[in-house]
């Protein structure tokens, strides 16, 4: 048996993980949970032995499984799980497109609309409305399905970003790229073209914004619009803040977006980069940190996104990175330099930091007219198995694009 599928049996058929070890695991984000340090994982040994590699997916979700318990714990008054188990803001849920009758049926069913909201860019309507007075939102989204069977319903998950701070040459002389590129993020220090807050307390700076913007500054982008959709919101990150960051994005002219972050599939998540995507805007995301037996993250798993992970700087995958539905490129996501939020220069690791650089050369791509899928797949160096495979994509994109350590 070839040594990758007998590693995908294997791995499928890990045992005895708790069902909390199935939800996303909060990066670097809310002040509430601190960020815990990456596992000490052989990572030297990306192609070691299987035993090995088993025990660090083990690993990994047990640290995925340990950040959710605290955060659900620490924030009982405004995230609670949904019906799969994943964190969502408590008390609401979303309907997308609701019809009169559907929103008639909601109401005599207990649910109280609060607030609709039109995103124009995304030709989308989203009404968010209350669950009854002491239910739970896994029962709520049952009773819904139930009292609306063909309405569309979606929780309002939270989405997590994917890398972490570890505390010099400059990479490349980079040319500048002029595409609008949009950042879905925390806010960064640096000045930007467009910056919009959507959480409570937005924008407020934030170290992983700040390296995802430098890092695309880093490989030429110069046009950089950024949506906080963190702030000091305790349920930050949710699945309403990020619909909104896209409508505005993509009305603002992005043609590229850069998404770090990773949590569920949600139904409303997937519409609105569908209706991105159907604008000509290209998403790019990050597959995440959780290892290759977590669940698919999303939104690199939508159809159509750019699933992006990482490799160290001797072009070896990251033992940590997550997976997708499908996957498109790698880039540099250790082994490199990015600013925080004071300006300092920082060793930063993990998926999210492999983004914006694929997010640039997208937007490079673009401007040099043509197919921009083509011109990504002439740049990219084939790793691993000769032509596209599940552990680098379609190759890897701007080796030299960030500072190294």
């Amino acid at each position: 048996m070839q040594p990758v599928r007998k590693l995908a049996l294997v791995l499928a058929g890990l045992i005895a993980i708790p069902a909390a070890a199935q939800l996303a695991v909060p990066g670097v984000s809310l002040p509430e949970v601190p960020s815990l340090p990456l596992p000490d994982l052989p990572v030297g040994r990306a192609a070691g032995d299987l035993g090995d590699t088993v025990s660090n997916a083990r690993r990994l979700l047990d640290i995925r499984a340990e950040r959710i318990e605290r955060l659900l714990r620490r924030n009982r008054e405004t995230i609670e799980p949904d019906m799969r188990g994943a964190p969502a803001r408590r008390g609401e849920l979303l309907l997308l497109d609701p019809s009169p009758a559907t929103l008639a049926a909601v109401q005599a069913a207990g649910f109280a609309p609060l607030a609709r909201e039109d995103l124009g860019s995304l030709g989308l309507t989203v009404v968010r409305v209350s669950v009854p007075r002491g239910m739970k939102l896994a029962e709520a989204q049952q009773r819904l399905a139930r009292a609306a069977p063909g309405a569309e319903v979606a929780p309002d998950n939270l989405h997590f970003q994917a890398g972490a701070s570890l505390p010099l040459q400059v990479a490349s002389a980079a040319s500048p790229i002029a595409t609008p590129v949009g950042v879905i993020d925390g806010a960064p220090r640096q000045p930007v073209a467009a910056l919009r807050g959507f959480a409570e307390g937005a924008p407020v700076a934030s170290n992983h914004g700040s390296a995802v913007v430098s890092l695309l500054e880093s490989a030429g982008a110069r046009n950089v619009r950024a949506a906080d959709i963190y702030g000091r919101d305790p349920a930050g990150g949710n699945a309403l803040a990020l619909i909104r960051a896209l409508d505005w994005l993509a009305g603002g002219g992005a043609r590229v977006i850069s998404i770090s972050l990773d949590g569920p599939e949600n139904a409303a998540v997937g519409k609105a980069v569908e209706a991105v995507r159907h604008r000509g805007v290209i998403v790019v995301a990050a597959v995440g940190n959780d290892g290759p037996a977590a669940p698919p993250a999303y939104p690199a798993s939508y159809p159509g996104v750019l699933a992006v992970t990482g490799v160290d700087g001797r072009g070896r995958a990251l033992i940590e990175a997550g997976r997708a539905l499908h996957l498109d490129y790698a880039a540099p996501g250790a082994d490199i330099m990015a600013r925080d939020r004071r300006g300092r220069w920082d060793r930063v690791r993990g998926t999210s930091y492999a983004v914006p650089l694929v997010a640039a050369r997208a937007a490079a791509a673009l401007a040099s007219g043509g197919n921009w899928r083509a011109t990504l797949d002439r740049e990219a160096e084939d790793l691993g198995p000769r032509g596209p495979d599940a552990q680098y994509g379609r190759g890897l994109l701007c080796r030299r694009c960030a500072r190294s350590r």
